[in-house]
Parts: structure tokens; C-alpha cells; sequence
């Protein structure tokens, strides 16, 4: 029944996603300001879905440009569908624009497809539909849209300072069938805090170093620039054996002593790093076997010995692992440095519960410092975690279930999303087991098939817990 519905909407549904993929969605902060708190496309992106509301007739509010909702459905209980509209930066190696949605005949193509924006479009469409469907709601809805998930999650905190919290929802942000927990995270920076000065003249200074743009995405690219003072040709030559060694792709340039070097990776989501190819810790191995200046190989030395090579903070002395949530692992996202300013890592870090963040942290700030290293923390969350026998949770999974024939049990992941906003929030799709995972990645596409199937479980499921009650 409930997919039979949803096939009356599918060529509107693929238009009003296609607009949405359209904007060019990234936090900016060089261009934000009051009316753009993120930067332009994500204000533009969340004024695009309140279009949407209006075209179909729902109220919508704004929180100062950053944030707002969608109003839908009635009665007492508030059940939240929060979803975010912006995006990671698009990356490398695209086959197209991946600002220009590509429509085949089994997918659309285009970064957001996946994160969030078509998982977002499928959850918007099941309320229209039911709403259509002149349903006698049992709860209101309300659709919290986000512009900055992808990084400080600004919009949540300024949204849930003013709004009603939900008495229970989903984020539309991760996969099926359900996950009912999601490990503490961190961002902070390991910044080097030494003028060192090197007591003899090294045969090689470093002058930059750059990789990565997220904390919580792998690095796919890496980039050196370093003043060989002699034998330049032998350090290329091992520059060339180390790619070879490693199976990496690279390349080098030389202007008057000068060399550039980069180290090509595989970027995905920050959440399971030994997935992917750190660029930047690579380039930080190979730097570490060269005679560099003494800030210089502080850093990298740093970098080589407790992160490279280290996705489950085995090298920071803090790795752990529960039944609950797994292990807890660590990205890092951005490394920099410059001869003048010395370097940082941006380290994205994600535990399970028992384990004491603040503690720990504290316990590392004091280890590193004696190498001329502090860390600043930027942003922090405790687990989440929902019972997965809850008759909310039950009523999601029937749905899933029913739609699917699929039994897997709910589980737990390392990612956060928007559900660990709220108490009895948990991730609810749109990822099948068969999805191709690009989150993060180029090429990114969500396949038709999935799109409409997920719209029909949020179908069923929303009729469920909205319509017939609890």
C-alpha cells in the first residue's frame, strides 16, 4: 500500500531533490554574516525547503537564518524529524559536477544525495503524503532543519535554546534499520606551542604543510613544501620509493631548490578512518625520515609516533572498546603547519560509553606537553543511547520490517547525528544494506530504488507513531 503511494510522487519528488543538490550547500565562514550565519548556501538551502512547505501548504518557522522547522500534523506530543541541509565539500576525482545533479535511469548523482539532503527529501515527502491523504493526526511534527551539522552543529544549539524539544524522533541521517546509539565525540586541536630553533643547519626545511578540510573526514590530499638545501635528487628518490612502498599516488616538483610534494588518499567519513587513506598522516611518515629543521621535526616526529597509523587512539593511550558501542576511534581531519606559525592537528574523536572524556584529556594535555604541545577542545558530546526494546524503537523497526522482510536488529554506530539531540531520538535510515556508501566520498549518489523505498517506510512508520498513537 504504503509504496503504491509513494510512486504517485516520484517525478515531483526527483525535481524538488534536484533543486535542493543544486545549491552549494558548504559552511563558508569567510562570507557569514547575521543573515548567513554558515555562509550563503546553507541559509539558501534551508529557504529552498521552506518554499517547499509553503508550495504545500505547511507553516514554517526561522531561528535566526541558522535553523527553523517545518510545522505539520496536530494534537499534543511533538514528534521531531530532524534533518540537515548542508554539505561536506565536494572533494576530488568527481566524473561530474557534483553541484549539477545527474539523473539516470536508476539514480541521482550529486554530493548531499546521500547526506542529507535526499534522506531529507524522503522523510518531507511521507508527511506531504499522509497529509494528502487527509489523515486524522494523533501528534504534532515538527521538521527541524539544520545548516551546520556537518561541522559545530551551531543550528541545533541555537535552536534548542528557544524551541520545544521533541518528545521522541528520528534523524533521517545514517542507515536501517535503526540505530539506538551513538558514541560520545570531539573535535579539538593538538597545537605545537615551541619556537625551536634548530642548533645546527638541517638539510631540509620544512616551509608548509596542508591537508584535509574536516575534522571529520579522511584527508584525500596532501600537499609539502620543503627547502632542500643539498642532494635534492636523493630526496626525491625517496619521495618515489616511499609511493612505491606504500601503494600511494604522489608527485613532486622542484623550483630552485624548493620541492612540492603530494600524496594522494581516499577520503570517508571521519567516524571509521581505517576505511580510508590519510593523505596527510602519510606525508607526515615520509617528512619524518627526512633531516628537517628542529620545529619541524617536532611536529612531524608528533604526528608519525602517536597518530599515524592509530585509528583506535592505541598511540594516545586511550583506546577502549564496550559491548554497547564498540571502540573508540580517531580521525585526523586537518593537519597544517607554516615555518612562522608551527603546526596543529584537528583530531575528530569518538568513544563509547564508560569512557571519561574529560579525564583522559586532561591526563593527555599533560603528556604532550612536555613536547611543546597543547590541545584546545572545540566541541564535545556524551553518548547517546535509547533502549532498543522501547515500543517507540519497536514501532520504527515494525515498519522497516513490513516494508522490507528484512529481521536485522536495531545497532549502534560511531557517527553522531541529530538524534542525540533528543532524549528518545534515534537515526532511522535512509541506507539499505545494499546502498553503495559515497557519503563523503565523490560520485556520491542515492539510487532510485532507495529513495522511494525509504520514503515508503517513512510512510509507515510515521503513520504509525503519528496517526494511530502510541
Amino acid at each position: 500500500m504504503w509504496r503504491e503511494k509513494v510512486a504517485e510522487y516520484e517525478t515531483q519528488m526527483i525535481e524538488d531533490l534536484k533543486g535542493l543538490l543544486a545549491i552549494e550547500s558548504i559552511r563558508d565562514d569567510s562570507l557569514a554574516d547575521a543573515e548567513n550565519p554558515v555562509g550563503p548556501g546553507p541559509r539558501k538551502a534551508l529557504e529552498y525547503m521552506y518554499r517547499l512547505a509553503e508550495r504545500d501548504g505547511f507553516k514554517t518557522h526561522d531561528v535566526d537564518h541558522i535553523a527553523g522547522r517545518i510545522e505539520m500534523g496536530k494534537g499534543e506530543d511533538l514528534f521531531g524529524i530532524l534533518c540537515h541541509v548542508d554539505v561536506v565539500p565536494a572533494g576530488s576525482g568527481w566524473d561530474t559536477n557534483p553541484f549539477e545533479p545527474v539523473v539516470t535511469e536508476d539514480k541521482i548523482i550529486a554530493r548531499g544525495t546521500l547526506d542529507d539532503k535526499g534522506p531529507s527529501i524522503a522523510a518531507y515527502y511521507a508527511v506531504k503524503i499522509l497529509e494528502d491523504m487527509k489523515v486524522d493526526w494523533k501528534k504534532r511534527i515538527h521538521m527541524i532543519i539544520g545548516t551546520d551539522e556537518e561541522s559545530e552543529w551551531k543550528c541545533t544549539d541555537r535552536y534548542f535554546q528557544t524551541e520545544e524539544m521533541p518528545n521522541l524522533g528520528i534523524a533521517p541521517d545514517a542507515d536501517f534499520p535503526l540505530i539506538h546509539g551513538e558514541k560520545g565525540f570531539t573535535a579539538f586541536d593538538i597545537i605545537q606551542n615551541s619556537d625551536e630553533v634548530s642548533d645546527s643547519e638541517p638539510a631540509v626545511e620544512l616551509k608548509v604543510l596542508k591537508s584535509g578540510e574536516r575534522y571529520n573526514m579522511v584527508p584525500d590530499f596532501a600537499e609539502a613544501k620543503i627547502l632542500v638545501k643539498e642532494q635534492v635528487s636523493h630526496v626525491i628518490q625517496q619521495f618515489d620509493a616511499f609511493l612505491k612502498e606504500h601503494q600511494l599516488t604522489g608527485s613532486h616538483t622542484v623550483d630552485n631548490g624548493n620541492v612540492v610534494l603530494t600524496v594522494e588518499g581516499k577520503s570517508v567519513h571521519g567516524m571509521e578512518p581505517f576505511k580510508g587513506v590519510n593523505a596527510g598522516l602519510y606525508l607526515i611518515h615520509f617528512l619524518n625520515t627526512l633531516d628537517l629543521d628542529k620545529k619541524a621535526k617536532t611536529f612531524v616526529n608528533f604526528g608519525d609516533t602517536q597518530l599515524f597509523e592509530s585509528h583506535y587512539g592505541e598511540k594516545m593511550g586511550m583506546a577502549i572498546e564496550t559491548p554497547e558501542l564498540g571502540k573508540l576511534t580517531t580521525n585526523i581531519g586537518i593537519i597544517s603547519y607554516t615555518d612562522v606559525d608551527g603546526g596543529q592537528y584537528g583530531v575528530n574523536l569518538r568513544y563509547p560509553n564508560t569512557f571519561d572524556f574529560e579525564t583522559r584529556i586532561e591526563a593527555y594535555k599533560k603528556e604532550i606537553s612536555k613536547d611543546h604541545f597543547e590541545i584546545v577542545v572545540n566541541k564535545h558530546q556524551v553518548p547517546h543511547y535509547v533502549d532498543k526494546n522501547d515500543p517507540f524503537i519497536q514501532k520504527l523497526l515494525k515498519a522497516y520490517r513490513n516494508q522490507t522482510g528484512d529481521m536485522t536488529e536495531p545497532y549502534t554506530i560511531g557517527g553522531g547525528t541529530y538524534a542525540r539531540t533528543m532524549e528518545k531520538g534515534v537515526a532511522f535510515g535512509a541506507m539499505f544494506k545494499d546502498s553503495e556508501d559515497l557519503m563523503h566520498q565523490k560520485n556520491e549518489y542515492i539510487s532510485k530504488k532507495q529513495l522511494f523505498d525509504a520514503t515508503a517506510i517513512y510512510l509507515e512508520a510515521i503513520h504509525s507513531v503519528c496517526v494511530e498513537g502510541e
